[in-house]
């Protein structure tokens, strides 16, 4: 099988700044994060390019998917559990779901 991305819709960017869940949340990302934006992409481009984007990373890093499709409600949960992976946080703002995902 042979995956094709189209980038114009990708932006994958590092940031430093915190990202992730408000003050008053007991879970918070302190580290460097990387960011993954899925906008505008449906099922199941989000998890496949989430999936390759993790294995990129060194164990204890986190991401921030950024995502408009509403499958990922289910989609990334199942993705962590079955990988592993830690779900830190997930959110919805704006119509934009956040999810904050710590590899194992």
């Amino acid at each position: 099988m042979n995956l094709r991305f189209n980038s114009s819709n990708l932006r994958i960017y590092e940031s430093s700044e915190n990202i992730g869940p408000e003050k008053n949340e007991e879970k918070r990302v302190t580290e460097q994060q990387e960011v993954l934006d899925s906008q505008g992409l449906y099922c199941p481009e989000p998890i496949m390019m989430l999936h390759a984007r993790i294995d990129e990373l060194e164990s204890g890093q986190s991401l921030l998917l950024l995502a408009s499709d509403p499958a990922t409600q289910r989609d990334v949960p199942k993705f962590c559990q079955f990988l592993g992976h830690e779900l830190v946080s997930a959110s919805e703002e704006n119509q934009v779901f956040k999810y904050i995902i710590k590899k194992a």
